[in-house]
């Protein structure tokens, strides 16, 4: 039993290094399997691309047979170049019928550009 005594010390070391031993001589795990990744959609189709045709330039509705307008006699000089009232009334007259006759004219080119 002595002679086991002295082995007692020797014999632990050797269970402990077996049970380390033991622990590292474990069999590799196994490979673990990568994780399915879902499948990559396709990228979006681009945006529609819009074409816009240039637009046609503004046509004037103006018609070029349209005169400039009169000179009218009933101006800030004529009335004040004026002798008497009987003076200015008559440029003031002849004025107010250029003036219809211009609005006339107008209301017509008007009426045709709707």
């Amino acid at each position: 039993m002595r002679v086991l005594r002295s082995f007692r010390p020797a014999v632990v070391a050797a269970l402990a290094l077996l049970a380390c031993a033991c622990q590292t001589a474990r069999p590799a795990p196994a490979p673990v399997a990568p994780a399915e990744t879902p499948p990559l959609l396709p990228p979006p189709p681009p945006p529609p691309r819009i074409v816009q045709a240039p637009a046609p330039p503004p046509r004037s509705c103006v018609p070029r047979s349209l005169a400039p307008p009169p000179r009218y006699p009933d101006s800030d000089a004529a009335l004040k170049a004026a002798a008497g009232a009987a003076d200015r009334y008559q440029l003031l007259a002849a004025g107010r019928l250029l003036r219809q006759r211009r609005l006339e004219e107008l209301e017509r080119v008007v009426a045709g550009c709707r």
